[in-house]
Parts: C-alpha cells; sequence; structure tokens
C-alpha cells in the first residue's frame, strides 16, 4: 500500500510537470491545437468554449439559445455563447454595476471607451490589452488604425471597436419641397439658410396654410456639432496657430455658428421645442409635411422615404454629404466607432482563453456569418431579387424562437464592412448613401483629441460638457447674449475646463513623442 502511495505522488508530479510543459508551450501557439488522437483513431474535436458577453438590446423579445441562427454561430465558432442582454436605457447603470462588483462575464461591451468607470478599470488591469494580437486573425487585423487610435487608452489597444463609417454624418431633405420652392441643392451655409426660409415661407407642400418650417432639431445635439464645422470650427478639438490643442467651444468660428444658429431660431426656421423635443420623434415631422431638413447620419434619409412610400405619403427624400466651409466641403468625421468590446481578466484568465475569445469576434466576421447574423436566413428572414435583399420578416416583427434574430447583429465588430457590397443597394437613395459615406471618408474633419485621456475629464466630463450644452442652448433660445456665453465659459475653466485642457495638452505633446 505504501508503495503506491509513493508512486502515485511521483506520478502526480510528473504529470504536473507534463500540464505545465504543456501550458507554456501553448502559450506560445497562436491557434489552439486539438487534442491528440488515440492509436488508429480521428482527432478529437475541442470542447466548445463557454463565452459569456454583457451587451445591449434594442428589443425586448431578443434572441435566444433556442434560435437556429445562435446554435450555427455556436457550431461555426466552436462556443458555448451566454448573452447577457440589458435594454438601451438601463445599460449604463448595469455596466457600471457590472464594473464595481468585479464579477464580469468574459466580454463587456460599452458605448463610450472614455468613460470614467471604463478608464478606471482599464488602469486597474481589469481587461486584456489585445493590440499585439490583432494582427494574427485575418478579419481583426483589417481594423482601422485611425478608429483603433481613436479607441486606445494611454496608447494602448483594449477593445475590438464596432465599426461605423468615418463620413457617417449628411443633411437628408424633402426633394420634393426643394423642387417646389424652386432652389438649387444647397452649397454653403447661406444656401442652406435660404432652404430652411423657403420651406417655411413658400408653402413647400402647396396646401394654402402656413404650417411648415425648415429643419427639425430634437434634444440630441449631434446637429449643431455637424452644423458649426461649417464656419470653421473644428471637430469638439481643434490645434491653434501655436500648435496647442483648443477645445471648439473656445474658438471665434463656434461663436460665428452660434449667431447663425441663433438666426435660425430666431426666424422659427426650427421647431421651437428643439431642446427638449424627443429624438425617438425625429422623423415624423418630416412623414407629416412639417418639417422638410434633418441634419444627422445619412440613414436618416432613406428611413425616412421608406416611412413616407410605406404609408402612402406623398413625398420625395434626397441627401447632401457636405455643406462648404472655409477650405471648401467639410463634414466632421465620426469616432468611426459605436462601443469596443472589452475582455475581462477576472473570466478569461489565460491568453490561451483571450485567443479563443478573439477567434470567435474574427470569424463571426467572415463574410457569410455577418450576413446571417444582420439578415437571418435567406428564405425565412429574407429573399435576394436581382441581386437585391428583400426583406420577409424585419425586426419589428413577432419571430418564434427557433428563427429569432433580434439584437444578435449587436455582436458583430464588421471588419471588413461587407455589408454594404454583400447586395445590390435596395433603392437608389440606399446607393447613394453609400456614395456619400464613402465620398465624405475623404473630406471628414478628424477630432486630435480623440484618443487623449484626461483625468480631470475622466472625473468632471459629464459637468463639463452639459454646462457648454447648456450655454449654447441659452444662447440659441436668447437667454444670454454673448458676453454671457464668453462669461458661462470662464466658469468652465474654472470648473475644471482649465485643467482639462492643460491635462489635453500635455497629453497631446507626450502623443507627438511617440
Amino acid at each position: 500500500m505504501r508503495w503506491n502511495v509513493k508512486m502515485s505522488k511521483r506520478t502526480a508530479a510528473a504529470a504536473v510537470s507534463i500540464a505545465l510543459l504543456a501550458s507554456i508551450f501553448a502559450g506560445c501557439s497562436s491557434e489552439t491545437k486539438p487534442a491528440a488522437p488515440a492509436e488508429g483513431g480521428t482527432p478529437a474535436k475541442e470542447a466548445p468554449y463557454k463565452i459569456s458577453i454583457m451587451m445591449k438590446s434594442f428589443q425586448n423579445d431578443a434572441i435566444t439559445a433556442e434560435s437556429k441562427i445562435w446554435k450555427k454561430v455556436e457550431e461555426y465558432t466552436n462556443t458555448k455563447m451566454e448573452v447577457l442582454f440589458t435594454p438601451d436605457a438601463a445599460y449604463n447603470d448595469k455596466l457600471n454595476i457590472t464594473l464595481a462588483s468585479g464579477s464580469m462575464p468574459s466580454v463587456i461591451f460599452t458605448a463610450n471607451a472614455k468613460l470614467p468607470s471604463i478608464v478606471n478599470a482599464i488602469k486597474g488591469g481589469a481587461f486584456w490589452e489585445i493590440g499585439p494580437y490583432l494582427k494574427d486573425y485575418p478579419n481583426l487585423r483589417q481594423m482601422n488604425t485611425t478608429i483603433l487610435n481613436n479607441t486606445s487608452v494611454n496608447g494602448k489597444t483594449y477593445g475590438l471597436y464596432t465599426a461605423r463609417p468615418l463620413g457617417r454624418f449628411a443633411i437628408s431633405y424633402r426633394k420634393d419641397w426643394l423642387q417646389s420652392v424652386g432652389l438649387a441643392e444647397p452649397k454653403t451655409p447661406e444656401d442652406f439658410y435660404n432652404m430652411l426660409k423657403a420651406f417655411k415661407e413658400k408653402d413647400p407642400d402647396k396646401n394654402g396654410k402656413d404650417d411648415t418650417y425648415g429643419m427639425v432639431v430634437t434634444k440630441y445635439s449631434g446637429p449643431w456639432d455637424i452644423m458649426q464645422t461649417w464656419f470653421g470650427a473644428p471637430n469638439k478639438w481643434g490645434v491653434d496657430k501655436d500648435g496647442k490643442l483648443i477645445p471648439a467651444h473656445l474658438t471665434t468660428e463656434y461663436m460665428d455658428a452660434l449667431k447663425y444658429f441663433k438666426k435660425l431660431y430666431d426666424e422659427k426656421l426650427v421647431n421651437q421645442d428643439f431642446a427638449v423635443y424627443d429624438s425617438a420623434k425625429w422623423n415624423d415631422p418630416i412623414i407629416n409635411n412639417q418639417a422638410g431638413v434633418a441634419v444627422d447620419v445619412v440613414d436618416r434619409s432613406y428611413q425616412i422615404d421608406e416611412k413616407m412610400k410605406s404609408g402612402n405619403v406623398k413625398g420625395e427624400m434626397d441627401i447632401i454629404g457636405a455643406i462648404n466651409g472655409p477650405k471648401g466641403p467639410v463634414t466632421p468625421a465620426t469616432t468611426g466607432y459605436g462601443g469596443i468590446f472589452l475582455i475581462s481578466k477576472t473570466a478569461v484568465k489565460s491568453e490561451a482563453e483571450l485567443r479563443k475569445v478573439l477567434n470567435f469576434f474574427d470569424k463571426i466576421d467572415d463574410k457569410e456569418y455577418q450576413i446571417l447574423i444582420s439578415y437571418g436566413l435567406e428564405g425565412t428572414h429574407y429573399k435576394v431579387e436581382d441581386g437585391k435583399l428583400v426583406t420577409i420578416l424585419s425586426s419589428d416583427m413577432p419571430q418564434a424562437p427557433d428563427i429569432n434574430i433580434k439584437s444578435l447583429n449587436q455582436l458583430l465588430v464588421g471588419v471588413p464592412n461587407v455589408l454594404d457590397t454583400a447586395f445590390k443597394a435596395g433603392t437608389p437613395l440606399r446607393e447613394k448613401a453609400n456614395v456619400v459615406k464613402a465620398a465624405n471618408e475623404k473630406i471628414a474633419l478628424a477630432n486630435p483629441g480623440e484618443p487623449l485621456i484626461s483625468a480631470t475629464y475622466t472625473q468632471k466630463g459629464a459637468q463639463l460638457d452639459q454646462q457648454v450644452e447648456d450655454a449654447r442652448i441659452k444662447f440659441i433660445v436668447g437667454k444670454i447674449d454673448e458676453a454671457g456665453f464668453k462669461a458661462e465659459m470662464e466658469l468652465w475653466k474654472k470648473n475644471g475646463g482649465t485643467e482639462y485642457i492643460k491635462e489635453m495638452n500635455d497629453a497631446y505633446a507626450e502623443s507627438k513623442k511617440k
């Protein structure tokens, strides 16, 4: 009996040594090898990797493991998925609670890579640095370096971004109204003003009533951010004559834009309740023949157009990519991403596991699976006619559990972008929207401050941004004048703005050394 015990100890020690050596060699490999086959047998398939992902849902009846699509993804990636869907409205609260708990799933999605809680978690070592690994994956290695830089923290890449076009912004307008008032497509801010004025004063719908206005704006501040670049204001941060970073709202060009916005408001060319108007209702005034313009992403043009046609509303939309600024056509560049997926070190404990997670995201970005996850099953969710995708079962329709696909598209990184060219554009306006996005990318105005981190902004960013936004609204609606706005900006500096500017410039100077 004693002999057996001694032998068991030796055997156990040997087994540990062999396992340790195996793990070291496995860690050096870029891919996990299958288990060795028994003599004369076939290679044993590696057990599916259990991956848990916390991300947003935009439907109450999101996909579950009962779905055929879910099962196909699991089989293709050799994973067992647990997707922790959280409604968009409650997501940030859930995110902060999860980060604070220290108990995290394998992967966490965040819409903002620079959220204070995210930055602090990254600095605390909660997430894997993935930059050095991306080159090993055929899809992930195609990630845009500018966008990776935009999502970086202290020059390092921690997240897989969900790709968005860099030149995504545009002007969507009622083409039939512009023809009705006898104007050409606007090319300058003055032309744009004239279009809005005509839409209010020249009865563009020819119903004999004074019931229209130019542009619908919501409490979402994006339209003002886009339009201020027409006047030479930078995209959030600019570089002054001394090579220093300066926030957009402290430039003279920003004030020029504010005066223009106030003129639009004073002449009632925009809705007077814009500061509280629900962005979920953005399209309604255009569809209902009240307003003629929305400044937002290119997609809004065809979304409104198709909604009008499905509701038998007489009208037609069109799109303009950019307006001429002091240096020619300009549109602000987006960050290039809609969010990032971060990989937790508490749940993903080894490099071998990390590679399995990266492999999962790489494989679902293969063309066939981007199409499957985005559009569903051919013959069930869509069909192809003359090369065009025709929807059979849309995301706003009820879907049985076994064919449910809802919200799964939030999982895609979207690199490379195959969806824009996978099928012929369904309508001429959709095709034009793709052309506009591509053209805008060449003239998009970048934000040089995007990749930089400021400790003050991490702590006070929400308050600082809100103070600028409140001052902008007050100026537009006439509650403060130019002197009042400047006073608000001096208060902004005292509340942390001065430190914010200094820290951004320190980080900017440091980045130039790399």
